[in-house]
């Protein structure tokens, strides 16, 4: 008989059920990642990024199933099995995988080394069409104002005790850009990654309930009702893009020269934006370079980042009060962001005898094209022939940039 309670006991130690009892906060994770879930699969909001989080974060809250991602401290110390101390920089991929598991392998080579922001950031580029905003680069502005929520959060959250650093890595939430804001907290507060980027990439998926939300609170019936076309009808513009192709191949190499100078940190970001640009405009002397980078590539980049940023998220990593904080102030910087975005167009209509629809303003963070296809719901449920996408389109493109050239400028002085 003591031998069968003994197997039993053994059985029961074996799953993962003694460890939940002991520590119950795990089935707040669990609740998480199902919520997640949820959002991804039924409400349809941004599917192809919170899917894979949210399933990274299921993975990494199961006792015993090494699919946790374990974060060095600021030395880049960890401690094994054993229990003694290790610098994870010092160690093989080969040992990381053999100590802490398969996700910890993936994300020290792909994530923590800086490598799959870039990639993305290439597949984005692939996907973009800037025509939209050549089309209408008095727009691109609204797109550069949207980024004062990043700058504003930085120091309210300098004033709360974090760090410099923290708090521009809590900041750049604001510029709506999952990728930027992991590349911005792997070079200046590695340790707060796995919470900068679940609320980066939760509010990027809630951008359907967040800019009606903000736009609701900021902008009259009669401003949304502002029809551009009727506007572009009353004042023409007066300037002519003879070559729009030409300008499109030109457009990455300038943009490209110019940041590289003045903000070289962006270059990573910035660069492989355009380059995959690059390969979409020149055609088809780069059809298969453009078909991998805005396919194969992007989307294989996608599940690694999503998994990787979901297995960060652990028990002991999300539930404390830090995390809180981020996850407050990624909401305000969001938030921020928008309303200043907003707040432009109100000041450009004052001096300007052709009138924008605010809604442009809101659309001056990244998350592309969610942002702009938001906006331009709200504006055809005022008036139904109200279409005000392509211009949004040119100020949240323009946010694309902005945001990584924040970035960069952060970087360059924090880092």
């Amino acid at each position: 008989m003591e031998q069968l309670t003994d197997i039993f006991n053994k059985l029961y130690q074996m799953t993962a059920f003694s460890n939940i009892i002991a520590d119950p906060s795990f089935l707040i994770m669990y609740a998480l990642a199902f919520v997640l879930l949820y959002l991804g699969i039924v409400k349809k909001y941004e599917p192809l990024l919170l899917v894979p989080i949210a399933f990274g974060v299921l993975l990494a809250n199961f006792p015993g199933g090494e699919m946790g991602v374990i974060q060095a401290d600021s030395q880049g110390m960890v401690t094994l099995a054993n229990g003694s101390k290790a610098n994870i920089w010092e160690m093989p991929l080969h040992d990381i995988a053999h100590e802490f598991g398969l996700m910890n392998f993936l994300y020290y080579m792909l994530i923590k080394t800086g490598f799959l922001p870039p990639v993305i950031f290439m597949g984005v580029g692939a996907l973009t069409d800037f025509g939209p905003m050549l089309r209408n680069l008095r727009l691109s502005i609204f797109g550069a104002a949207a980024q004062f929520g990043i700058f504003a959060v930085l120091l309210v959250a300098i004033l709360m005790g974090f760090t410099p650093q923290e708090a521009a890595s809590l900041g750049i939430i604001g510029g709506a850009d999952g990728p930027t804001a992991i590349f911005t907290t792997i070079k200046l507060a590695p340790h707060l990654l796995g919470p900068i980027a679940i609320a980066a990439y939760s509010y990027m998926a809630l951008v359907p309930v967040i800019i009606p939300l903000v736009v609701k609170l900021t902008c009259t019936k009669k401003e949304l009702m502002i029809n551009m076309k009727e506007q572009e009808k009353l004042h023409p513009s007066t300037t002519e893009i003879k070559n729009l192709r030409v300008l499109k191949i030109i457009f990455p190499i300038a943009v490209t020269t110019v940041v590289a100078l003045f903000v070289p940190t962006a270059v990573p970001l910035i660069g492989m934006l355009m380059f995959g640009n690059l390969l979409k405009e020149i055609g088809a002397d780069t059809s298969r370079l453009f078909d991998a980078a805005s396919n194969s590539i992007m989307n294989a980049a996608t599940i690694f980042l999503g998994l990787c940023v979901g297995g960060t998220m652990t028990v002991d990593a999300f539930l404390n009060m830090q995390t809180i904080g981020i996850v407050v102030g990624g909401f305000l910087a969001f938030a921020l962001s928008i309303a200043s975005g907003i707040a432009m167009v109100k000041i450009f209509n004052l001096f300007s005898k052709k009138k924008i629809n605010p809604l442009i303003g809101a659309t001056g963070l990244s998350a592309v094209p969610m942002a702009s296809r938001v906006c331009n719901e709200i504006a055809t449920k005022y008036d139904v022939k109200n279409h005000v996408l392509n211009y949004c389109m040119a100020s949240n493109i323009s946010g694309v940039i902005g945001s990584a050239v924040a970035a960069g400028v952060l970087i360059s002085f924090l880092g």
